[in-house]
C-alpha cells in the first residue's frame, strides 16, 4: 500500500506546488522580497507561531502514547524558546511596531482560525496532517531558498530556522507519524486526511499572499 504521506502529497501536488512556487518564495530566492512585505509577514507569522503553540498543545493532549507526548513537548519548547525568540529579536532590530499591523485581516484570520479549528475539533492525526502540510512545505522551499544569496541577514536567519536539524527532524517526524497511522486507516480516512492537508495548504497560500496586500496595514 502507498504510504499515507506519499498519497497525501500526490493528491495535493498541484496546491503544494502552488505554495512552494508562491511569489513570496520566488522573491526570496531572487533576493527581491519587498521590505514592507517581509515585515508585514513577520508580524503575521509571529502571531501565528503563538497559535501554533496552541495547536501543538491540542495534539499533545490528544496523543495516545508517551513517546508522542514527549516529542510534542519538544516541539512546543522549540516554538516558545527558538521561534518566538527570533520574532522578539527581529521586531526590535527592525523597529517594527507590531500594533501597527492588523493581524485580523481576512486571509490571516482564516489561516489562524482554520488551523486552530482543525486542532480543536479534529483528532490527533488530523493535527499531524495539518502541521505536516505547513512544515513539509516550509522545509521544502526553505532548502531551495538556502541555496541562493539572501542579502537580508534576518531573512537568512529565518530561512536557516527552517533548514536546521531541529526543524528537519520535526517535519520528518510528522511524515513518519502519518505513515505509521496510515497502515491501519481505510480509504475514507485517508481521503479525509488528504482533505485536511489540502485545506491547510490553501490557507497557507492566502496567508502568504496577504503579506503583499497593502490594505493589510490599513
Amino acid at each position: 500500500m502507498e504510504k499515507l504521506s506519499e498519497f497525501i502529497l500526490r493528491e495535493n501536488r498541484s496546491v503544494f506546488d502552488d505554495m512552494v512556487t508562491h511569489r513570496f518564495v520566488e522573491d526570496i530566492k531572487a533576493d527581491r522580497l519587498p521590505k514592507d512585505a517581509f515585515e508585514r509577514y513577520l508580524v503575521f507569522e509571529g502571531a501565528f507561531v503563538e497559535t501554533a503553540i496552541s495547536i501543538f498543545a491540542y495534539a499533545t493532549a490528544k496523543a495516545e502514547t508517551m513517546a508522542d507526548r514527549r516529542w510534542l513537548i519538544g516541539v512546543l519548547d522549540a516554538l516558545a524558546n527558538q521561534q518566538i525568540a527570533y520574532f522578539e529579536r527581529t521586531f526590535v532590530a527592525r523597529g517594527i511596531d507590531v500594533n501597527g499591523c492588523d493581524v485580523n485581516v481576512s486571509a490571516v484570520a482564516r489561516f489562524r482560525d482554520g488551523m486552530l479549528s482543525i486542532a480543536r475539533d479534529g483528532g490527533f492525526i488530523d493535527v499531524v496532517a495539518a502541521m505536516f502540510a505547513a512544515e513539509w512545505m516550509y522545509w521544502t522551499w526553505s532548502k531551495e531558498a538556502a541555496e541562493h544569496a539572501i542579502s537580508d541577514p534576518l531573512l537568512a536567519e529565518w530561512i536557516g530556522l527552517h533548514t536546521d536539524e531541529t526543524f528537519a527532524a520535526q517535519a520528518t517526524w510528522l511524515k513518519e507519524r502519518l505513515d505509521t497511522a496510515g497502515k491501519t486507516l481505510d480509504q475514507g480516512q485517508r481521503q479525509h486526511l488528504s482533505a485536511v492537508f489540502g485545506k491547510a495548504m490553501r490557507l497557507e497560500i492566502d496567508f502568504h499572499t496577504a503579506a503583499y496586500d497593502q490594505e493589510a496595514t490599513a
